[in-house]
């Protein structure tokens, strides 16, 4: 398979694929507290209203993140060292990805990982068109799953993983030590991860990132739902759904989900599942760790925090970790 423009190929790896898709869907949906994955949430539609979500008064993640990079950013270019080799985990809209290039000592490589094939080509084709001598290898794989990296161009630097936008608070806490271990394997000894973790801080805050007044992010987790209707011959009434985010202090987590607001029975690929008045499908998990939380998950994953910078507020941090010296 070959890349946009430029000839790169595109690596294999464990992409999302429809039958994918439907299995996890038909066994979310068969569990007695129904859940459904919440990377299903971004496929085309799903991204880009989680675009527009990024740019909401209320969801202050991206900026304050993005604010954390630019005032560090000389800082964080020099820790991962000239002839750098970049790997991000979700190729996102390529601002902070921009930012980080931008600043580095001639950067060798950039490998987005994404499961979402047309979002990672568009974003392949932007940055090899803005960063002409730049060597860019997309993956498309699902980085939830143990996945392969290109080598390293002959010459280069260190490689760091880059995971941004709090991503890693979607992980329930026992796969995110598993996925953080993958990291630490994938890293080489002078390698490392920078990666964005959201903090606890008020519930009335974190409630109205989730609940947005101008109802995008109702949008974007409906859109699940208009997604499985659309690819699995599914058969929901958005109408009979809604949007529900609300934190939970004593997890420690935001929890969304999809409200039956009537009894109901919904089919999908020729499965019927019934739906009580009030029944609630969990969507997403995002959690939020203090700093100290964060250094003890990091630590089990084999990996250890050797710098972090935080906004004013300390609402957010950007934190690069590397594999630890003692970890088997």
């Amino acid at each position: 398979m070959s890349f946009s423009g430029a000839g790169e190929s595109v690596w294999a790896g464990p992409a999302l694929s429809t039958e994918c898709f439907r299995r996890d869907v038909l066994a979310g949906l068969s569990k007695r507290k129904k859940t459904l994955p919440c990377k299903y949430l971004y496929d085309e539609s799903g991204a880009r209203l989680f675009e527009e979500i990024c740019e909401l008064e209320e969801y202050y993640l991206t900026r304050t993140e993005l604010g954390v990079l630019e005032r560090n950013i000389a800082q964080i270019a020099g820790l991962l060292g000239p002839r750098a080799n970049l790997v991000e985990l979700g190729s996102g809209n390529c601002l902070k990805t921009c930012l980080l290039l931008d600043h580095l000592d001639q950067p060798a490589s950039y490998s987005p990982v994404d499961v979402a094939h047309p979002q990672l080509l568009d974003c392949s084709d932007r940055l090899s068109r803005a960063y002409p001598g730049l060597a860019v290898e997309p993956v498309c794989a699902d980085y939830t799953h143990s996945f392969s990296i290109p080598a390293p161009p002959a010459g280069s630097g260190r490689t760091t993983f880059f995971f941004p936008g709090s991503t890693l608070g979607n992980f329930e806490p026992e796969d995110a030590v598993s996925f953080l271990r993958r990291i630490a394997r994938l890293c080489s000894p002078a390698g490392g991860l920078l990666v964005g973790i959201d903090l606890k801080k008020s519930p009335q805050i974190l409630n109205a990132a989730y609940n947005d007044a101008q109802n995008v992010t109702a949008q974007f987790n409906l859109n699940l739902l208009a997604r499985i209707n659309r690819e699995l011959q599914g058969g929901f009434d958005l109408e009979q759904f809604q949007h529900r985010a609300i934190y939970n202090a004593s997890a420690g987590r935001i929890e969304m989900h999809l409200i039956s607001c009537r009894k109901q029975t919904v089919a999908v690929d020729g499965h019927r599942f019934a739906f009580t008045k009030g029944e609630s499908t969990v969507t997403e998990h995002s959690y939020k760790y203090t700093m100290n939380e964060f250094r003890r998950l990091a630590a089990r994953g084999g990996l250890e925090v050797a710098n972090c910078w935080t906004d004013e507020r300390s609402w957010f941090s950007v934190q690069y970790l590397v594999p630890r010296k003692d970890r088997t």
